[in-house]
């Protein structure tokens, strides 16, 4: 299939309209846990609680008006039968629903929502199996360029070819393909569509749908009967979609703005976990709600990809599973660093600087205690450890002694041994009962200055 320059470049052009916003929030016919569905109170209620869209549904009446409604029978919304096709728009608008409200047409929502440029809609063109009604798509297109509504709507459908006859009389206006079976996507159809609304369940089922449409070009909607539980929120967000479709749009805002700020990226490595104590893997790294899944000390695991949430690290360890990353390393083998993991580190110099994180740029947190000695609590690196986890923060291997590894009797002593010249740290400090008697009193700095003396000169 050809496209020709200006096709493709509206094609493109769509794209960054819809997509530049990240993880969208669309309220399922408004905020219908909260309000009659369908209706400006609904509506309203959805983009109060952030939704950045609202989802509704047209269908055409009598007399050739788009109706806003998600049946094409009305008993559900009204306590009455009343078919939209069968009754002409002027009947349908004396009709009232729950709230009071009466049944609106598009051009109506249009005209309230005129001057409220943040609000945005996904109209979902409601067609047979035929494809009726034909003159769904003029009207539709009309009544967008009457209230310039170009840049503030998405279609989206289960019919292909509303949507194709939609790519022709508005191409700049973003068109997303309703699915249920993966069986209805076809490169046919990808070719004049933007994106997939697609069920979670297929999702579910197809672990890497979601980086496969991406591959294509198209980007990810899904919809399912949604709740406010935080387990299946949590999967939605770990699988990177581009929006949702809720009936719980406050649920999906809170999602949205802790999702929002972080960068996620691909690593694909095996790594080992360097902490003392275990610790308890999340079901995200944004809200950061707990698993049953722990991970222990030299524990290997991979790491599919890392992402950056407010300001920290955490790198995926499973479908469902995210651990800060600083007690990983992919570099630092165990070998490495048994020999010093039993051992106390000491401060080499009377101020040495204490950090949140094992990074050069991290924030300072304080300073060791110059007259203690400190467990190892954790460690990261490469081909030695280079920075340490202490009760009082991250230090740089650089800036402390390990103290007591000179026991040659010692298993710690024969591991180091053992080890190539690159990974022996050279930062030792040797006990008193090589250098004094043991009841003899020894100031601290003055046995340091003659440890350093003997292992650096």
């Amino acid at each position: 299939m050809k496209i020709n320059k200006s096709g493709f470049l509206v094609f493109i052009l769509s794209l960054i309209f819809i997509f530049n916003s990240g993880f969208l929030v669309v309220g399922h016919r408004g905020n219908p846990s909260k309000y009659p569905e369908e209706t400006i109170q609904s509506d309203n209620s959805a983009f109060n609680d952030g939704a950045d869209y609202v989802e509704l549904d047209l269908h055409v009446s009598k007399d050739n008006v788009l109706v806003v409604s998600h049946d094409r029978d009305l008993a559900r919304v009204i306590g009455s039968s009343v078919i939209v096709s069968q009754n002409n728009f002027s009947y349908l608008h004396s009709l009232r629903q729950p709230n009071g409200e009466p049944i609106i047409s598009l051009d109506q929502l249009f005209e309230y929502y005129k001057d409220k440029p943040n609000t945005k809609f996904l109209l979902e063109t409601k067609k047979t199996k035929h494809n009726n009604p034909k003159n769904m798509e003029d009207l539709l297109a009309n009544s967008i360029k009457k209230y310039n509504m170009q840049n503030r709507v998405m279609i989206h459908s289960f019919s292909a070819d509303s949507l194709k006859t939609m790519s022709k009389l508005l191409p700049d206006v973003p068109r997303i393909f309703i699915v249920g079976s993966l069986k209805r996507i076809n490169f046919e159809v990808l070719s004049y569509v933007n994106g997939i609304n697609i069920s979670s369940d297929l999702i579910t089922q197809n672990p890497l749908l979601i980086k496969q449409l991406h591959a294509l070009h198209q980007k990810v909607f899904v919809w399912a009967e949604m709740t406010e539980s935080p387990k299946l929120w949590n999967w939605l967000i770990n699988n990177d979609i581009d929006g949702v479709v809720t009936n719980f749009p406050a649920t999906g805002y809170k999602y949205k703005l802790a999702k929002a700020g972080t960068k996620k990226y691909s690593v694909d490595k095996d790594g080992y976990y360097y902490g003392r104590m275990p610790t308890t893997a999340m079901e995200n790294p944004y809200l950061q709600i707990s698993t049953k899944t722990n991970i222990k000390f030299l524990e290997k695991v991979h790491v599919s990809n890392a992402v950056i949430s407010q300001g920290k690290t955490f790198y995926q360890i499973g479908n469902k599973a995210f651990v800060p990353a600083d007690l990983i390393s992919f570099d630092l083998q165990p070998e490495w660093l048994m020999p010093y993991w039993n051992l106390k580190i000491i401060s080499k110099y009377p101020a040495i600087a204490t950090y949140s994180e094992p990074q050069n740029n991290a924030t300072k947190t304080g300073y060791l205690n110059a007259n203690k000695k400190y467990q190892i609590l954790g460690v990261n690196g490469g081909s030695q450890p280079s920075w340490i986890y202490t009760s009082d923060g991250w230090v740089k291997a650089k800036d402390i002694l390990y103290y007591g590894l000179f026991n040659q009797n010692s298993i710690a002593f024969k591991q180091y041994a053992a080890l190539k010249p690159s990974s022996k740290a050279t930062n030792i400090v040797l006990p008193y009962t090589n250098f004094a008697n043991k009841n003899q009193k020894i100031n601290f700095w003055k046995h340091y200055k003659s440890v350093n003396a003997v292992i650096f000169n």
